[in-house]
């Protein structure tokens, strides 16, 4: 029986409560009255139940898709305003001994490169970064016990941090290795590291021990009681995910509501965010060869109702998707969002030979950072290279006091508006500045407290000074 207190997988991520809820969605996927109300309770921006929010997603009534369009469009403003935060992923080493089907790391793949970053490489690719502009990573790696153990990761970690470059810095730091011990995390959270990420793939308990048949991630239990651990470990943020095209998307949505729904119950503290990749062509990955694939339109979906039913939760999207796709799920309800990326162990420093490929998967947007942010100021979004939260102590239940009160808007609009700057000053093409300095001017008049906005203007005459590091 669902039970989201329960620290069993099998209990929290319940397959009968899963299939009823669906089920019950198909049942009611043109039930106008049970839908309007479904939707009148997201407006109130406290969140749906998984049950509720797979009625919308099976919802067969355009007009009222339209209304979750723009309900997910409004809630995002309220929570996190027109403001889009930037990272960029490092890959320190593909090294793996799992055997995962849909990954090209799998450790059967005898024909892609197999690499791993010195500490030397990995402060060349920190300061190339850097050099872009980057203020926040996120680390990944394979899962191998000697090549890529837990002393490796935190010395990557002590290594990102420690370099200083002309005005660049490496303020936080997201991880996204696989499942590990509570001391593990425990050793994570005192190095200092932001969100903890780890993907489930899916939920779906059989199919996941197909598509992981040998290694340490065929465990479903240990991998999806990853999160319990990390924050018994005192990681207080953690980011949730699936990999949409491995199982059934209506699964995988139910279930993943299920999965915030349990860490809500039981510590009071959903996921700090929600990633939601698709399957990708890759070295040795065919996605034509898994047969539940999603397009456009229920991505987009996906997006929508993902957001007014975790109204609290940060949502990501990264360069595995297109600009055009980007662009049509940015008004949906994401607020982070990755730029010029690389998935290849290495390649920010120098680009990687064809015949030395280590990619885990093809980049579909391949614009420079610079070409991002000045697209992202296009469609009225502010580029935000913020860390200050968890610099200054917002994390956890704090920080989700602060979202769910409508309230982290008055930190998160000036801080955007001082990262852009520094930004602006250090690393933009003279049109793109132009374009943000004209933005910044016009963003301060939308801050409703005059000593914030005098205090914000304070900071950005010292930002242009060449002062860095301002933060409220």
């Amino acid at each position: 029986m669902y039970d989201p207190k329960s620290l069993h997988a099998s209990e929290f991520i319940d397959h009968g409560e899963v299939l009823e809820s669906l089920q019950y969605a198909t049942a009611h996927a043109r039930d106008a009255a049970l839908i309007d109300e479904i939707i009148d309770k997201a407006a109130l921006k406290k969140g749906l139940t998984h049950r509720e929010a797979s009625v919308l997603l099976a919802c067969e009534l355009p007009d009222r898709m339209e209304r979750v369009f723009t309900l997910a469009n409004q809630i995002k403003h309220d929570f996190y305003g027109n403001r889009i935060v930037m990272f960029a992923p490092l890959y320190l080493s593909n090294y793996c001994i799992n055997s995962c089907v849909y990954c090209p790391y799998h450790a059967k793949n005898r024909h892609i490169a197999r690499k791993k970053l010195t500490q030397e490489e990995v402060a060349r690719e920190v300061i190339a970064l850097q050099d872009m502009g980057h203020k926040r990573l996120a680390l990944e790696a394979g899962e191998h016990p000697t090549m890529n153990p837990i002393s490796y990761i935190l010395e990557c970690i002590n290594t990102i941090y420690s370099i200083k470059h002309k005005n660049g810095a490496i303020r936080r730091v997201n991880v996204n290795i696989a499942a590990t011990t509570v001391d593990e995390y425990r050793m994570l959270k005192e190095a200092g590291i932001g969100t903890y990420i780890l993907f489930q793939e899916t939920y779906h308990k059989e199919s996941y021990e197909k598509l992981h048949p040998v290694g340490p991630k065929h465990d479903y239990a240990w991998h999806t009681e990853a999160m319990d651990r990390a924050m018994q470990g005192g990681i207080d943020d953690v980011g949730l995910g699936v990999l949409f095209g491995l199982e059934g998307y209506r699964y995988e949505f139910a279930a993943l509501l299920m999965h915030a729904e349990h860490l809500e119950a039981v510590y009071g503290v959903g996921p700090h965010t929600i990633s939601v990749p698709r399957i990708k062509r890759a070295d040795d990955i065919d996605p034509n060869v898994f047969d539940n694939g999603i397009d456009d339109d229920i991505f987009a979906r996906i997006c929508a109702c993902i957001r007014v039913s975790v109204p609290y939760t940060g949502m990501i999207i990264s360069t595995r998707e297109s600009q055009a796709v980007r662009e049509r799920v940015l008004p949906l309800g994401v607020s982070q969002i990755s730029g010029a990326s690389r998935t290849s162990v290495g390649g920010y420093c120098e680009p990687e030979p064809e015949e030395e490929n280590s990619a885990q998967f093809d980049v579909s947007d391949r614009r420079t950072l610079d070409e991002v942010v000045s697209w992202l100021m296009d469609q009225g979004h502010i580029p935000s290279f913020c860390t200050a939260c968890y610099r200054a102590g917002r994390t956890g239940d704090r920080f989700m006091s602060l979202c769910k009160s409508q309230q982290i808007l008055n930190c998160c609009h000036p801080n955007a508006l001082l990262t852009l700057k520094e930004y602006l000053q250090d690393y933009a093409s003279p049109a793109t500045r132009a374009k943000g300095l004209a933005m910044i001017d016009a963003e301060l008049l939308k801050i409703p407290s005059d000593k914030v906005r005098a205090k914000a203007m304070q900071y950005l005459e010292a930002i242009e000074r060449g002062e860095r590091d301002f933060r409220f």
